[in-house]
């Protein structure tokens, strides 16, 4: 089953994903991800089988409010300008990359939930926090290209770029998707200010990118920050709103510096960040893709699925 010609989050019901994957295997589960990498899990039996296990909770979650669900692939790190820090090679990358979309197609097809959307899961090219060098739009195209085009050649239905910290990246991430004929999410991650780490407001970086994609993505999403970090900027209003489909916040109401230096992970309160979400349906009101991002697991989620109005 294909949704790359009619994505059917775009017809307004409710779609759910996971949480914090990485978090949740590092912290829960005791395993190590070099350079935060989750496809390395994919390596062996054992690893996807801890894979597998993972998405379960969640399914069920869409499974109890008859909702959809977005499957993400445990690809974040799967790009080829994390080869080294991940000790795998390009090629390698690239096959792991299609190991996940495959895997991917097995849940699906084992689960009762429908429709399940596939898709590839791209990361930033440098830190998702806070990049040390910036590509320009262009180089941002071909780096992403590679790994998008590898999907291209998958059952993905999708590609979601996640934790995109300044604009000219997710320019280029939408130039490449567009090129290779997949759909595609933009989910701009912001400070405890509502803005990018860039400097720039989040609605200036969705008008951008629109402006300058002749608007090719399907929708833009907010990542990794929690809902007090954004929840005033969207709050005063704008059509850019109107382009915000998706919501994967983080547990913890700590800055991104303050996330890196902790050693312990901050899990929040799952019932709080459930009410937040709620709250901000008003300004949000086109927002029908739920999960989580850094220190969430199945608990917020489903307080969040539990809050969010039927």
């Amino acid at each position: 089953m294909s949704y790359r010609d009619s994505l059917p989050q775009l017809e307004n019901g409710l779609f759910f994903t996971d949480g914090g994957l990485e978090t949740t295997l590092i912290f829960h589960r005791g395993l190590d991800l070099p350079a935060f990498a989750a496809f390395d899990l994919l390596k062996d039996d054992d690893g996807t089988d801890e894979l597998r296990r993972y998405w379960e909770p969640y399914l069920e979650i869409a499974a109890e409010r008859g909702a959809g669900f977005i499957l993400e692939s445990p690809t974040w790190r799967a790009s080829p300008g994390w080869a080294e820090d991940t000790g795998y090679s390009p090629e390698e990358i690239a096959e792991m990359n299609r190991r996940a979309i495959a895997l991917m197609e097995e849940i699906r097809g084992a689960s009762g939930v429908s429709p399940i959307v596939v898709s590839g899961c791209i990361g930033p090219q440098g830190d998702g926090y806070d990049p040390e060098v910036q590509l320009s739009a262009d180089e941002a195209q071909a780096y992403h290209s590679v790994q998008i085009e590898t999907f291209a050649g998958t059952a993905a239905d999708m590609v979601t770029a996640i934790t995109m910290t300044y604009v000219e990246e997710a320019i280029g991430v939408v130039r490449a998707a567009q090129a290779a004929g997949l759909p595609v999410a933009i989910s701009f991650t912001v400070e405890t200010d509502g803005k990018l780490p860039s400097g720039q407001p989040l609605g200036e970086a969705i008008e951008q990118t629109d402006a300058e994609t002749g608007a090719y993505a399907a929708y833009f999403m907010v990542n990794c920050a929690h809902p007090t970090h954004f929840e005033s900027v969207v709050a005063e209003g704008g059509a850019w709103t109107q382009r915000i489909q998706g919501l994967r916040a983080n547990a913890s109401t700590m800055s991104h510096a303050e996330l890196d230096e902790a050693e312990e992970l901050d899990d929040g309160d799952p019932e709080d960040l459930g009410r937040r979400h709620a709250e901000l349906q008003a300004a949000l009101p086109r927002v029908n893709v739920l999960g989580g991002c850094c220190g969430t697991d199945h608990r917020h989620v489903a307080a969040i699925a539990g809050a969010w109005p039927a």
